[in-house]
């Protein structure tokens, strides 16, 4: 973590593990206590030949729509306010599940939509999702985890979730997911 001595969460391990799954690899840990931990990441070689592109030019589309972005982790919060920041939308900060729900009470009538983080301490996302459509039964929320979308991702896409992004993701990609989920 990078956070202080006993205040780190353990989810970034989790967000690792999910992109290193979703590339056919694992994580090998030993761990000693008071030494600390060491870390083997296994991701399968491609025998397959690399052709450079060049990727292609594409176009952040931009709003003005209120958007809740719900994370525990600073960064995230950080980096994703900004980028929707930049692409014109208006944020609310919620650094946890509890937060969430009375940030998104207090202002349900202008807030449009909820990006919210799938795994926290205290309250998960799932239950967010719920209390959230709760308040407000139609209410967009674009669903964001380190993790791939299966397991508790599923389940709450299955009750209604508008759409799922996986961290990490660009600006572009957020931007085209939030048009999608919001219309154009």
């Amino acid at each position: 973590t990078t956070k202080e001595m006993g205040r780190g969460t353990g989810l970034g391990l989790a967000s690792a593990y999910g992109i290193i799954k979703s590339h056919g690899g694992y994580i090998n840990v030993y761990s000693e206590v008071e030494k600390g931990s060491v870390f083997d990441i296994y991701i399968p070689a491609s025998d397959k030949k690399i052709i450079e592109e060049k990727p292609p030019v594409t176009l952040e589309l931009k709003g003005k729509e209120k958007i809740l972005i719900v994370d525990d982790e600073d960064m995230i919060i950080n980096v994703g306010s900004q980028m929707l920041l930049r692409l014109g939308y208006k944020v609310f900060i919620a650094k946890n599940g509890f937060d969430a729900v009375k940030i998104f009470t207090e202002n349900k009538d202008s807030i449009n939509l909820v990006i919210l983080d799938m795994i926290m301490p205290g309250m998960g996302g799932g239950e967010v999702f719920d209390k959230l459509r709760e308040i407000t039964p139609n209410i967009k929320i674009l669903l964001s985890s380190g993790y791939s979308i299966d397991g508790e991702g599923l389940k709450i896409m299955e009750r209604g979730c508008n759409g799922f992004i996986q961290k990490p993701f660009t600006m572009n990609e957020l931007s085209h997911k939030l048009r999608e989920i919001l219309g154009v």
